[in-house]
């Protein structure tokens, strides 16, 4: 199959499989890869550059790891979809921090992957200032410093993207002062803080990493092949001259020796064992495992596997509560006094009403409020449209989607279902919004 149309169908299949959508439009995600491929089309006719172009976001947005389009379409479009894929972590910091550090990534981008970024740039940059001025005036700032870095790209469209920057910013008028798009919701700035900090170091790369087997680089695979199989092993370390070069996998082992099979540790592939959980899950979204390094030796890793551990769903488990915890707070701040209860069926609130007196009735005082089921408070929620923007939620049908998935993963958690193969996108969300409220109320 051609490679182009390969990487087509594969693109818009995978986000199709997890109802990936434009933000604003709600239209299918495929509809913005498009319209990148068509952009790149204009400029090159390079199959391998206009392939990236409709895998531009599939690392960074869907299951979809590195390693999977490295032996799907080769390394050269591997290299270019890796180039486009940002590298901060939730624990990076704020979002100019974060932002700074995927600049510098992608100042070291190949020219072809900067081609595509501009592509990209683009048709973002239209979607985002025709859809939300108030977003726009952020995003621009942050599109004209990655202008910066991406001169080497195309000349056609770096023009392009230049005229199309200075045309938005000059309809939003961009010199004048800006809101404070980030702004908090009311009260919450400073709630639960404690606990949010308790709860994020209370959990640690080495309380779920899998040991790593050593072995020489110059092993014959037949002898190395056998150790993996006696033990079980995916992968294990090579070693040259005594320090660690990088892995192989075993399924990828055949005539010679591990030196021909090496891979090398990508960027952004070990932390430490103290890195947050969070940052497992943001290096897994991209790819097969996550290397664990303790005084500069890499001794474990992680894998999408080790997701599904106890360790990992006590921790999904209280980032589930400390939202509801949320829900909770900004129910009383913009509906005091239970003036909610219009926004509930009968059925629902009866529902309520009868919990609370079975409590009540065991002697456990509590809230009508705490009595309500997790749709229900997301259904309390998605009726304010002032709450809607202030969550940065576009539409009803995108906040009921939200609350759904978050439902489905506490079930799934509560049943000790596969939550990697149902729940990944959830899981990823959740991780990054745990540390984006840490770090939002600790600066």
């Amino acid at each position: 199959m051609d490679i182009i149309q390969n990487a087509r169908e594969f693109a818009i299949r995978t986000h199709k499989r997890i109802d990936h959508r434009r933000k604003y439009s709600q239209q299918p995600y495929s509809v913005h890869l498009a319209a990148v491929a068509k952009l790149v089309s204009s400029i090159t006719d390079d199959p391998a550059i206009i392939a990236a172009a409709w895998l531009h976001d599939i690392v960074e947005d869907t299951p979809a790891t590195l390693y999977e389009i490295e032996t799907e379409f080769g390394k050269e479009i591997s290299e270019l979809v890796e180039n486009l894929t940002d590298v901060s972590r939730p624990s990076d910091g704020n979002r100019a921090m974060r932002k700074a550090l995927d600049r510098e990534h992608l100042a070291k981008a190949s020219p072809k992957a900067k081609t595509v970024k501009l592509a990209d740039l683009i048709d973002n940059c239209k979607d985002i200032c025709k859809h939300d001025p108030r977003f726009a005036r952020v995003y621009l700032k942050e599109m004209g410093a990655l202008l910066e870095v991406l001169k080497e790209g195309d000349p056609v469209l770096y023009e392009d993207a230049v005229r199309t920057h200075t045309r938005c910013a000059k309809k939003l008028n961009l010199d004048e002062q800006q809101d404070d798009i980030f702004g908090d919701l009311p009260g919450s700035r400073h709630s639960n803080t404690h606990l949010i900090r308790l709860f994020t170091e209370a959990f640690s790369a080495q309380d779920i990493a899998e040991p790593l087997r050593s072995l020489d680089i110059d092993t014959p695979c037949q002898n190395t092949l056998a150790i993996m199989e006696k033990h079980g092993l995916d992968i294990v370390t090579l070693r040259e001259d005594g320090l660690i070069a990088g892995f192989v996998r075993r399924d990828e082992l055949q005539a010679g020796c591990c030196r021909d099979y090496l891979r090398t540790f990508r960027e952004g592939q070990i932390i430490t064992g103290d890195s947050s959980l969070s940052d497992i899950i943001h290096i897994l979204t991209r790819q097969e495992y996550c290397f664990i390094s303790i005084l500069g030796e890499i001794i474990g890793y992680v894998s999408r596997s080790e997701i599904n551990k106890p360790v990992v769903r006590m921790w999904l488990f209280g980032i589930i509560t400390f939202v509801e915890m949320e829900l909770v707070q900004m129910i009383n701040d913009f509906y005091p006094d239970e003036t909610w209860k219009p926004l509930l069926s009968k059925k629902r609130l009866d529902k309520c009403l009868q919990l609370q007196e079975e409590r009540q009735r065991r002697g456990q005082h509590c809230e009508l409020l705490e009595c309500l089921q997790l749709s229900d408070k997301g259904q309390i929620l998605i009726e304010n449209k002032d709450l809607l923007k202030k969550m940065d939620i576009n539409s009803k049908s995108t906040a009921k989607r939200i609350v759904k998935e978050l439902e489905s993963l506490r079930n799934n958690l509560a049943h000790s279902q596969d939550i990697v193969t149902y729940d990944w996108g959830q899981i990823v969300r959740l991780s990054y919004r745990l540390e984006e409220t840490f770090t939002l109320r600790s600066e």
